[in-house]
């Protein structure tokens, strides 16, 4: 399937912000692919403390980056620590430096020095920010910046189980202040496409369909990082009784972002636990309107995982069709 473009002739333009550990890893496979395809620009990688430090998220970024032969695109490290509870990452589900069995190498890489330079440069009524680590960043540029054009977010479980906690996602409970300001400030601005947990779990891959993938690339290096660290995500997942394979979140919510599956969505009002250490992070989505207040989310609940695999499949040939480092 082609990416669906809207009202202009070229690409949309693309921010990524994240944290980066294994499931934001193949965001940034997947948009390199579209961006050497020409189907998509990415402008900026932006990165928020989650997985693991926001600092180390954007060495994983630019290394990556580097090997899918884009060391043209900036990456910036973002705010340092949630807006007020203290930074909790996650080494157990992502590996100490964030992709599992695998570490980045550190020497030589260049981090571009203002994540809010690259926003205010970039953000424009194309460009599509797709935030799919705490909404930490964001809610620092709501505080004064613009609204974004083209919003998709992942985050939240409402009505279905946590990952964190029995009621919390990762990233609405680690910086469950940022998750509030963001769905207060849709509410007065233009509502956010969101991508739950219930959604995004479906999105597994699986060794087969990890060897399928590392075959079509043949000799390329683009994803030399993936066996060792999707089988950190293997183990992990395994241990957690979900079965030796890895839910990849981020990916899938890219491809929702810019519109290359099909899903199915409500619109509805969402607010979010930020006080309480019992529901930290829980995200209430006002499905039957109690509250009366304007919608603040465009909450998908369904998407076509089959498809989401052969998009896959064709980012990932895309790739080995073009001069990534060797």
């Amino acid at each position: 399937m082609q990416l669906k473009t809207t009202m202009t002739s070229h690409p949309p333009a693309v921010i990524l912000d994240c944290d980066t550990g294994i499931d934001d890893s193949l965001a940034l496979v997947y948009l390199a692919a579209l961006h050497h395809a020409g189907e998509i620009t990415l402008k900026a990688v932006t990165t928020t403390a989650g997985n693991v430090d926001a600092h180390q998220c954007a060495l994983n970024s630019r290394h990556i980056l580097n090997l899918l032969n884009l060391p043209e695109i900036p990456v910036a490290v973002g705010q340092p620590h949630p807006l007020i509870v203290e930074l909790t990452t996650t080494p157990e589900t992502h590996g100490d430096t964030g992709l599992g069995y695998y570490h980045a190498p550190t020497a030589g890489l260049e981090l571009y020095p203002d994540w809010r330079e690259l926003w205010r440069h970039n953000l424009t009524n194309t460009t599509h920010l797709i935030v799919t680590g705490p909404a930490t960043n964001l809610a620092t540029w709501l505080r004064g910046g613009t609204w974004p054009a083209h919003l998709t977010l992942m985050g939240g479980a409402y009505l279905y189980p946590g990952n964190t906690t029995p009621t919390a996602e990762w990233n609405s409970w680690v910086d469950p202040h940022a998750a509030k300001e963001v769905f207060a400030a849709a509410e007065a601005s233009a509502p956010i496409t969101v991508c739950s947990l219930g959604v995004t779990e479906q999105m597994l891959i699986t060794p087969e369909i990890l060897d399928t993938l590392i075959a079509e690339l043949g000799t390329s290096r683009a994803v030399e990082f993936l066996p060792d660290a999707l089988r950190f995500y293997f183990e992990f997942h395994q241990a957690q009784g979900e079965g030796y394979q890895a839910q990849i979140h981020d990916l899938l919510t890219c491809m929702i972002a810019l519109g290359t599956i099909e899903v199915e969505h409500t619109d509805v009002s969402i607010d979010v636990e930020a006080e309480s250490e019992l529901l930290r992070g829980t995200t209430i989505a006002d499905f039957k309107n109690h509250w009366g207040r304007p919608t603040s989310a465009r909450l998908i609940t369904n998407a076509n995982i089959e498809q989401a695999h052969l998009e896959l499949l064709r980012a990932i040939q895309v790739l080995a069709k073009h001069n990534t480092v060797r």
